[in-house]
């Protein structure tokens, strides 16, 4: 393969095994070349938080400011006020509706709005660049070629599905039709006297969170195409990513190993809605998966300096 593919990783093993598969998969026809990555963690950075809690903590603020009855609220104190043992006892899904209560009411089209809004100025907490910076160059220069090659790529989150239908085809050149996350119900009130039919965003979610092995449950339901390559960097991804290589013929599963203090993070990357009996890390060695060293492997891990505009 050109030396010009995947510039931003390093030479070795692991970019060995990424380019036998894209050769290799050359032979498949391609209404079976998919794709499915992960997100947090996977193609942008998931540390100190999510970048979808710091959208909500970012509106939590917003609208205590504006209505102050917010306060009262026992989960939304915990969280204006970083009260952290609070927050784990009342646990991961009560939170989480409390918070996704503030976009209660709103069009598709104000809530992709608003996510717009913050990712246009919004900065990471440690890093000191823009959120919207903070993608892995790596994971998008194997978008491209995976693209380039006629795969059709799609993202299958544990966040918000319209979170990140939002900023999929800016960050990633992913339509928001092929983003599979997380999914928050909608009301729809047909047309009355006066005016049109409305679809707004409810408080309820459809089905459970998108993780473990609802990831592949859902990729068959939402978009009933099977990947011959996954990528993810958690235990809520290992289904997904086993689902992908139980298959003959050429099949990739790319595992992300956040081991690079200097440049990011260094951490054991756990699902967040159930416990593991595992170690991913050792899960991916053991099933032979390709295991992606972020300090080893990735010669850049975001690109540019952001002041650049890359």
């Amino acid at each position: 393969m050109s030396a010009g593919i995947l510039p931003s990783w390093r030479s070795g093993a692991t970019r060995d095994a990424i380019f036998a598969f894209l050769e290799k998969a050359r032979s498949v026809p391609v209404e079976q070349r998919v794709a499915c990555f992960d997100n947090d963690g996977t193609l942008w950075c998931e540390r100190p938080s999510y970048a979808q809690f710091e959208f909500y903590i970012h509106a939590l603020h917003r609208a205590a400011r504006l209505d102050p009855s917010l306060g009262r609220r026992p989960e939304l104190v915990a969280l204006l006020h970083d009260q952290q043992a609070a927050i784990k006892e009342m646990g991961l899904e009560r939170i989480a509706l409390a918070l996704t209560s503030l976009f209660q009411g709103l069009s598709p089209e104000e809530f992709t709005a608003r996510v717009r809004e913050f990712y246009a100025t919004a900065e990471h907490a440690s890093l000191g660049r823009p959120l919207r910076n903070l993608t892995y160059l790596p994971m998008r220069e194997l978008i491209v070629e995976l693209q380039r090659i006629d795969f059709t790529v799609f993202i299958v989150t544990g966040g918000g599905t319209e979170f990140v239908r939002a900023i999929s085809q800016e960050l990633y050149g992913v339509p928001p039709e092929a983003v599979v996350g997380s999914l928050i119900d909608y009301d729809f009130v047909a047309a009355g006297s006066d005016s049109g039919p409305t679809l707004t965003r409810a408080n309820r979610l459809v089905g459970t969170a998108n993780e473990g092995a609802e990831k592949v449950t859902h990729i068959q339901t939402q978009l009933g195409r099977r990947p011959i390559l996954a990528a993810g960097n958690s235990g809520g991804d290992r289904e997904m990513l086993a689902w992908a290589t139980a298959r003959c013929g050429p099949a990739l599963a790319l595992l992300s190993d956040h081991d690079d203090p200097v440049r990011e993070f260094s951490y054991v990357s756990t699902a967040e809605t159930f416990s593991e009996p595992e170690p991913i890390a050792d899960v991916g060695a053991r099933l032979g998966w390709t295991v992606v060293s972020m300090a080893d492997d990735w010669g850049m891990v975001f690109g540019e300096d952001p002041s650049s505009g890359t």
